[in-house]
């Protein structure tokens, strides 16, 4: 009789928590993936149509221009690029292209440009002025661009095509501490994630409650503090998970598989509820495989993320 009442109370159990996570997940696609397309490009041309579906990169080629990658930032796009072909069912190709982003060509690119020094600026002004020329986005001309944050990232769309843009700051020293390590491969992770799921950010005010997702953020002022500085890299690691969660993963074979034209839409976050259980076995598997590790936080927890060294 007991060990029966166990095995009822077990499978009890699971489906209860089968069912928190079904909850969890379609609430948390909802916050990120459900959205309003708004634009901070004053000036920008309105006729250029916009449409937003993540599987508009399968096929894409990754073009890095300014610094050659470091071996952690190289970890990463190893990993990266290895999901994204599995997921979406196309290679994610990357080439090293120069400092200048006119030798990434033209179709569909995810320009990357890494640095390790000051900001930019200058760089990222002429990356712009050039897809702005060879994608017809429509910006206007003569307009100075500023990195505002160690990591950035933006899909532009124009008479052409699309095209997107991400500048992350990379480490400078050979070898890196653990907080190092984790920090760069954290930010660079956060847009490479965002650019292929156009996922948006999400506050998360608890501080107590789990992490769910590398989209959440809890608010955090990191004040004039530079960026290669261990305080600054604490904080900014402080705020999320310092890499994707299942439910990243989980929502990437979601973007990879959605058969309606746009994925910022209500009937996109009905196809990831009414396909929960067939998404979650396909993130079980991903987020098992270990060669996807160096992108992946198992934990996800707010308490862990807090004892950063």
């Amino acid at each position: 009789m007991l060990r029966g009442l166990l095995t009822f109370m077990a499978v009890w159990m699971g489906f209860a928590a089968q069912a928190a996570d079904r909850h969890d997940y379609v609430n948390m696609a909802r916050q990120g993936w459900s959205y309003e397309l708004r634009t901070t490009m004053i000036g920008r041309d309105l006729s250029i149509p916009v449409r937003i579906h993540g599987r508009e990169l399968a096929g894409a080629a990754i073009c890095v221009v300014g610094e050659k990658p470091h071996v952690e930032t190289q970890a990463v796009l190893n990993a990266f690029r290895q999901l994204i072909g599995n997921v979406y069912g196309k290679p994610l190709p990357m080439r090293y292209a120069g400092r200048d982003a006119r030798g990434c060509g033209s179709g569909r690119v995810v320009l990357l440009r890494l640095y390790s020094g000051a900001p930019p600026n200058r760089a990222l002004t002429k990356d712009i002025a050039w897809m702005n020329r060879a994608y017809e986005l429509g910006l206007p001309t003569g307009r100075n661009y500023a990195v505002m944050s160690p990591a950035m990232a933006q899909t532009f769309f124009g008479h052409l095509g699309q095209v997107t843009h991400i500048i992350v700051k990379q480490p400078s020293l050979t070898r890196l501490g653990a907080l190092e390590q984790k920090f760069y491969r954290s930010i660079l992770i956060e847009e490479l994630f965002q650019s292929f799921t156009f996922g948006m950010d999400v506050l998360k005010f608890d501080r107590k409650a789990e992490f769910l997702s590398k989209l959440q953020e809890s608010p955090v002022n990191p004040g004039p503090l530079p960026w290669s500085s261990r305080a600054f890299m604490r904080t900014i690691l402080g705020s999320n998970p310092s890499g994707l969660c299942q439910f990243d993963v989980f929502m990437l074979h979601a973007v990879a598989r959605a058969p309606m034209a746009e994925t910022n839409k209500p009937d996109f976050i009905q196809f990831v509820e009414a396909h929960f259980d067939t998404l979650r076995a396909l993130s079980d598997a991903s987020f098992a495989d270990p060669q996807y590790s160096p992108i992946l936080d198992p934990t996800c927890t707010a308490e862990r993320i807090a004892r950063q060294p």
